[in-house]
């Protein structure tokens, strides 16, 4: 199994041209107090097993977190469901210094 991984800058861009993009933030709540993804759906990494169920099927999602260490961790754990995953690289540091 390889999970695929697409940078901040790609999905910037993505976002910037209309397309549907489903970002899923699996950081806890306190760090998406401090600072969140544009249109992302937050689920913690630790609640994903039992909230699997709210995410869309049918369409890819892009795992995200704060470095992508939790997020990867989730992209493994939804391909193993059959979802269709990638996992943000750098996360949220990567997002907001733009160093995609």
């Amino acid at each position: 199994m390889t999970i695929s991984i697409t940078t901040p800058a790609e999905v910037k861009t993505r976002l910037a041209a209309g397309e549907e993009v489903v970002l899923l933030d699996v950081r806890e709540q306190s760090e998406v107090d401090e600072w969140s993804y544009p249109t992302a759906i937050h689920i913690p990494l630790g609640e994903l097993e039992a909230r699997v169920g709210e995410l869309p099927t049918g369409v890819g999602i892009i795992c995200a977190c704060r470095s992508g260490g939790r997020s990867m961790k989730a992209a493994v754990f939804l391909d193993t469901l059959g979802f269709v995953v990638t996992n943000l690289e750098g996360g949220q540091l990567a997002w907001a210094e733009g160093n995609d």
